[in-house]
C-alpha cells in the first residue's frame, strides 16, 4: 500500500476528485494548506499599501491505495490538476506499513 499526497491548486479540487472517483479511489483526506516553491509569493495592494503574500493557498490531498492502483492515481492527478503554469503542485508517494479500520478492526487492503 502507498500513501499519495498531492498538493494542488484549490480551484482544481473538484476536477481531480471526480477523476479519482472514476478510477476507483473511494476515500481521501483534504487539508487546506499554504506554501510556496518556485512560484514564491507575490505582492498585493490593500487600502493603498503594498504587502507581500509569501504563502499561496493550496489543497493537500492524502490518499491511501493498493500498490496496483498507484500508477493510475498518479496519472489521473497529473492530467486533471495540471494547468501548465508554475505552482501546479507536487505529488509525493510514501510506503504504508499497515492500515486498520477502527470500527471493524479490518486490516490491510480490506481497511482502505
Amino acid at each position: 500500500m502507498k500513501k499519495i499526497e498531492a498538493i494542488i491548486k484549490p480551484f482544481k479540487l473538484d476536477e481531480v476528485k471526480e477523476a479519482l472517483a472514476a478510477v476507483g479511489v473511494q476515500g481521501m483526506t483534504l487539508t487546506e494548506v499554504k506554501g510556496f516553491g518556485r512560484q514564491k509569493g507575490h505582492s498585493e495592494l490593500y487600502r493603498g499599501a503594498e504587502y507581500a503574500v509569501d504563502f499561496n493557498p493550496k489543497v493537500k490531498m492524502e490518499i491511501i491505495v493498493d500498490d496496483e492502483l498507484v500508477p493510475k492515481v498518479i496519472e489521473t492527478i497529473l492530467s486533471s490538476a495540471k494547468t501548465g503554469k508554475i505552482g501546479d503542485g507536487k505529488i509525493f508517494i510514501l510506503p504504508i506499513e499497515e492500515v486498520v479500520r477502527i470500527r471493524t478492526g479490518e486490516k490491510g487492503k480490506d481497511a482502505i
